[in-house]
C-alpha cells in the first residue's frame, strides 16, 4: 500500500491530525521515511513535501474552524476529539503569553500539535502571523523527521548481517527513547502551564470582583 498510496497517506493523515483529529501523523512520517531509506520504493523529497503540505493545509483549516466557531463549539463538542476544559484553559494561557512561538513549537509537541490551529483561531490570532509560524513549524517538523529518519534507513540498508540488525534496533530505540523523553517533559510542562493558567484565571476573576460597578 505504501508503494502506491504512500505520499497520499502521509499527506492526508498529517492534514487530518493538524485539523484536530487524534491520528499518528508522526509515526506515519517516520514509517514512510524509514521505508524509503531502506527500500528506495518511495522518494524522500515527495514524502517530506506531502507531510509539509498536509501540515500547513490541515492547520489552516483548523484555524478557520476555530476562528469562525470560537470557544463555544470547542467547549460543546471539543471533548469528542480530546479537547478538554484543561486543554482549552492551557491554550488560552499559552497564546496570551507566547503567541506565535506556541504555533511553531506546538508542531513538535503531541498534545499541542493536534489542537494548536483550533486554539489559534479561537484566540483570534492574526492569520498572517499564524500562517508564517505555522509554515515554519510544518517545514521544520515534517522535513526534519522525514530526512533524519530517511538517513537512518539508508545506513541500516548499507550494513548487513547481525551488525545491521543491531544497528537497526539501536536506531529505532533511540527514536523511541527521544519520543518518550519528549512526552515525559511535555507532561511536566503541561502540568506547570495549567497551574499557572488556573492562577491567572483566579487573578482575573478577583480583579473583576474588585472593580467598582
Amino acid at each position: 500500500m505504501l508503494v502506491h498510496y504512500g505520499y497520499g497517506v502521509v499527506g492526508i493523515i498529517v492534514m487530518f491530525e493538524s485539523m484536530g483529529l487524534p491520528l499518528p501523523a508522526e509515526s506515519v512520517i517516520i514509517a514512510a521515511s524509514l521505508y524509503a531509506g531502506s527500500t528506495h520504493h518511495l522518494e524522500i523529497r515527495s514524502i517530506a513535501l506531502a507531510a509539509v503540505l498536509g501540515a500547513i493545509m490541515g492547520d489552516n483549516i483548523g484555524y478557520l474552524i476555530g476562528h469562525h466557531f470560537g470557544y463555544g463549539i470547542l467547549k460543546k463538542h471539543g471533548y469528542k476529539v480530546g479537547m478538554t476544559e484543561e486543554r482549552l484553559m492551557l491554550g488560552r494561557y499559552l497564546f496570551r503569553k507566547h503567541g506565535g512561538i506556541v504555533v511553531f513549537l506546538g508542531r513538535f509537541i503531541a498534545v499541542l500539535r493536534v489542537f494548536v490551529a483550533l486554539l489559534a483561531g479561537a484566540n483570534r490570532m492574526p492569520w498572517h502571523s499564524f500562517l508564517f509560524f505555522n509554515a515554519m513549524g510544518g517545514i521544520c517538523w515534517a522535513g526534519g523527521y522525514a530526512f533524519v529518519t530517511y538517513e537512518l534507513g539508508k545506513q541500516i540498508e548499507k550494513i548487513s548481517g547481525p551488525v545491521g540488525v543491531v544497528m537497526a534496533i539501536l536506531g529505532v530505540s533511540c527514536l523511541i527513547g527521544a519520543l518518550v523523553f519528549l512526552k515525559k517533559n511535555e507532561k511536566r510542562l503541561t502540568e506547570e502551564a495549567l497551574r499557572e493558567a488556573e492562577a491567572d484565571e483566579k487573578r482575573d476573576e478577583a480583579r473583576a470582583d474588585t472593580k467598582p460597578s
